[in-house]
């Protein structure tokens, strides 16, 4: 289960933006374009964990939202569908 602690979201994107200063490090150092780009990876890999952690939240509050008032729910979960088509095409 993906832990859903907003700490958890603020520290995944926090090492994130450490990475891409160390990317842009790398290629201002004329760093090799396998090491960079293995890095880039690496911070994708991070935004997508980061990501994974925000929609948990989202859900999370979408489901406590349905089962306190129907209505109020299902915009919550309206919300998610141009997203999760964004994500379905990625």
């Amino acid at each position: 289960m993906i832990e859903n602690d907003p700490k958890q979201t603020l520290k995944a994107l926090r090492t994130c933006r450490g990475q891409l200063d160390g990317i842009i490090g790398m290629m201002e150092a004329g760093r090799g374009s396998m090491e960079v780009s293995n890095q880039i990876l690496a911070a994708q890999a991070m935004l997508k964990r980061a990501n994974k952690l925000i929609l948990v939240q989202h859900l999370e509050r979408c489901l406590q939202s349905a089962l306190a008032d129907p209505a109020s729910g299902k915009s919550g979960f309206d919300e998610l569908e141009p997203l999760w088509n964004k994500l379905l095409e990625a």
